[in-house]
């Protein structure tokens, strides 16, 4: 049984616009959700069916007209895809300002991919005072209004609904991380095919999937991990990437993952105005390079998560260009020495074909870790 969902799970995350071409069959439109947190809530609540753009593993070529080559390499492989055809059908694409390049990504879309209508989503730097929620409360309206011309209807008790649903989604991903931390015959490129294929799929679909393989896994015995390991990053979902991991023993027994669990850590609170609620949850979010916060709890939380979970090291998974990521990284490096734990960092991105130094990197750390 556990098989054949991961089955499921790996079909999904391998051909995402065999599930887009699935949904528009049945009459349902897509609206396309750029990194790193679009408010999918938002858009479920209107009709539509949330889908994640996180690039692709491919060349770039016509993004180049438009795009410096220094640019993460997610953000370029998007607007490539935009721009040959891949997302045909959506409705429209929503994209956040959260880093430099996104912010650079919408107005380049909006002349590259004329036939898909690019929505901004402005979030505040200053997120958690008052006004930072009035001010992330009055983009998610603007958000609804371009979304009401694309087709959709906005109504309050909808967005509590769909609220409701995403919270479910959350806890089932977050009991999954809990889970998969003490049965290390998941490997990496499952973990990836889980959390990659949520992008893809209803969070309705993808909570009953969750809850059905957490109830498969915990019918076995717990089985600890050789080597368990804390990977912290932006997006970690390369096939080459994680069959290093497998193959070399490592188990992730805890992600800091923007692709991952750093998704599922904050619910929308409750309230009787749905879009204020939605708006407090991007309040309460943390722990995140691209969430501007002078402290950096983040340093802490994995630290402190790398040794609740007995890791014996932390993988730092750097995308290339990612100056938020860039920025950390020294910190976390220092605290995970001060700490005890060993660290190392690989760099990847979308162009990459050859895995060697990943490789040779990993290696190494793993003798280190081993010793």
């Amino acid at each position: 049984m556990t098989s054949e969902i991961m089955k499921k799970f790996h079909e999904v995350a391998a051909d995402p616009r065999a599930q887009m071409d699935k949904y528009i069959a049945e009459g349902k439109k897509v609206v396309l959700a750029a990194p790193v947190y679009t408010p999918e809530e938002l858009i479920h609540s209107m009709g539509f069916v949330p889908m994640g753009v996180w690039g692709a593993d491919t060349e770039i070529d016509r993004a180049k007209e438009y795009c410096p080559a220094f640019l993460c390499s997610i953000v370029q492989s998007i607007l490539e895809l935009g721009i040959k055809g891949a997302y045909d059908g959506a409705s429209a694409i929503v994209i956040p300002s959260l880093c430099d390049t996104l912010k650079t990504l919408g107005e380049n879309w909006k002349y590259a991919v004329k036939d898909i209508p690019f929505i901004p989503m402005t979030y505040p730097q200053n997120r958690k005072p008052e006004y930072g929620i009035r001010f992330t409360k009055a983009g998610y309206e603007r958000v609804a209004k371009d979304l009401e011309a694309a087709g959709g209807k906005f109504d309050n008790a909808a967005l509590a609904a769909s609220n409701e649903i995403y919270n479910k989604h959350n806890a089932a991903m977050r009991k999954l991380d809990e889970v998969l931390a003490e049965h290390a015959e998941i490997t990496a490129a499952e973990r990836s095919d889980i959390y990659k294929s949520a992008f893809f799929m209803t969070k309705e679909e993808h909570t009953a999937l969750v809850e059905e393989l957490i109830s498969e896994i915990e019918k076995n015995e717990k089985t600890a991990a050789e080597l368990p390991v804390v990977v912290s990053g932006i997006l970690t979902d390369a096939p080459a990437l994680n069959e290093i991991f497998d193959g070399l023993g490592f188990s992730i027994v805890a992600d800091d993952v923007a692709a991952q669990s750093r998704q599922y850590r904050t619910d929308v609170p409750a309230g009787d105005d749905a879009m204020y609620a939605l708006a407090e949850k991007f309040a309460a979010m943390d722990n995140c390079s691209v969430l501007y916060n002078q402290e950096k709890p983040r340093v802490d939380w994995i630290v402190e998560t790398a040794k609740a979970r007995e890791a014996k090291g932390v993988i730092i998974v750097m995308t290339k260009f990612c100056d938020p990521e860039e920025f950390d990284y020294v910190m976390i490096k220092k605290a995970c020495e001060k700490a005890g734990i060993p660290v190392t960092q690989v760099e990847i991105d979308r162009q990459m074909t050859r895995f060697e130094q990943v490789r040779t990197n990993l290696e190494t750390f793993k003798d280190l870790l081993s010793m």
